[in-house]
């Protein structure tokens, strides 16, 4: 395995829009374990995208097991998912791998059913609220080429300079 490099906000190619996956092969499965090895090495990430590390196909991993308290599913492969209801709106804060020195305030749903395929295939549906359906609202936008940034309530008001990138 392999922890790959993350492209960095304002490189273009975080615009592109990615493409679904068709082929479920060994390589995807090396990929999959390269960009999970990524997620997990960089300081508290709950999420990953391919177009972070310069692949352009619709696939995202999130896991916030590691937060106490919270509602979720465990460790998720997203390949070619899609939000098919959501309901309810909260402005919170969010941080990305791909954007290092800033946070911002972001409205998000704050419940999504989700419709998604495994690593293997298989189709898969989750209810999820709170947290973790913030955080895969995150790493699905950055399939169709957006930023947490490109969502800010306000440039002026909701975007914070971080004062020290955590590990």
């Amino acid at each position: 395995m392999a922890i790959l490099e993350i492209l960095t906000y304002p490189d273009e190619r975080l615009k592109n829009l990615s493409e679904d996956v068709i082929e479920f092969n060994d390589e995807l499965q090396a990929f999959i374990a390269n960009l999970e090895e990524t997620m997990r090495a960089g300081p508290g990430g709950v999420g990953i995208a391919a177009p972070q590390v310069g692949r352009f196909q619709r696939i995202a991993i999130v896991d916030v097991s590691a937060k106490k308290k919270i509602k979720h599913h465990g460790r998720l492969v997203l390949i070619n998912p899609e939000i098919t209801e959501w309901n309810g709106f909260e402005v919170a804060r969010e941080g990305c791998m791909s954007v290092p020195d800033y946070t911002g305030n972001v409205i998000r749903a704050t419940q999504i059913h989700l419709v998604t395929q495994n690593e293997h295939g298989e189709k898969c549906e989750y209810d999820m609220e709170g947290y973790e359906a913030r955080a895969v609202q995150h790493e699905l936008d950055h399939l169709d080429g957006l930023l947490f940034i490109d969502r800010l309530v306000s440039r002026r008001h909701d975007l914070f300079q971080r004062k020290v990138y955590q590990k």
